[in-house]
């Protein structure tokens, strides 16, 4: 089994409830952030690595994706139906496609603004330590975004849940305790707390900017942040 990740996961399944009216008829991934899909922000990542296999999963107006996707022959579209998966369950009914060892994952309904988040996250994963190595992005680093945080880093920059870090939605992760988990449909958070309890989960922090673009309000901050904003 390979120990560095040369597949990557694009969750792009969800509903986007919270854009309101900018998902009435197209899926969240498409929404544009001056003139370009959410999606293609999020490939722009994988696209400057070398990395073997692509996954993107759809739900909600699949045929959109697909049709967005049309051109890229590089890219695995897996079109769930049914119940949504979530994204443990999602990632669970991608394996055929990742295949074996750790992979990486991301959401696609954020901006960035900095260095490339998955080459900072190779350059940071240690496989004799880490099962999943998360990027989180310190509060005042974190633009739209208005929780009080996700995970609290240790010295080791081991990481445990509380209102620290934010967790951006990209990180590098082993699959193979998928296994152990039953459902069809779960969250990511049911492996974490495996891994967790082994203190094989860790956290690294990004350096540049990140922006949540997860409701209407959030297009227009990812917009100004690429503009050099001072938002």
């Amino acid at each position: 089994m390979r120990d560095y990740p040369d597949a990557i996961m694009h969750f792009a399944a969800g509903f986007g409830t919270r854009m309101g009216p900018l998902t009435k008829d197209r899926p969240k991934p498409l929404v544009q952030v001056a003139g370009r899909a959410l999606l293609d922000y999020a490939l722009a990542l994988s696209d400057g690595m070398n990395l073997n296999r692509k996954v993107v999963n759809c739900h909600y107006f699949p045929e959109q994706i697909s049709t967005h996707l049309e051109q890229r022959s590089d890219i695995t579209l897996i079109h769930e139906s049914g119940e949504i998966l979530e994204t443990g369950g999602g990632l669970k009914n991608a394996l055929p496609a990742l295949g074996d060892g750790p992979v990486f994952t991301t959401n696609t309904d954020a901006v960035w603004n900095g260095p490339n988040p998955l080459i900072a996250l190779l350059d940071a994963w240690n496989p004799e330590k880490m099962d999943a190595l998360l990027l989180c992005v310190p509060k005042e680093n974190a633009v739209g975004h208005k929780g009080n945080g996700d995970f609290l880093f240790g010295a080791d920059n081991r990481i445990t849940y509380g209102a620290g870090d934010i967790y951006t939605g990209v990180q590098i992760i082993r699959t193979d305790r998928l296994a152990e988990i039953p459902d069809a449909s779960f969250s990511l958070k049911l492996l974490w707390a495996k891994l967790l309890e082994d203190r094989r989960m860790f956290g690294l922090r990004y350096t540049g900017r990140w922006c949540d673009v997860g409701t209407p309000e959030g297009v227009t901050l990812a917009e100004g942040m690429l503009g050099g904003a001072d938002v």
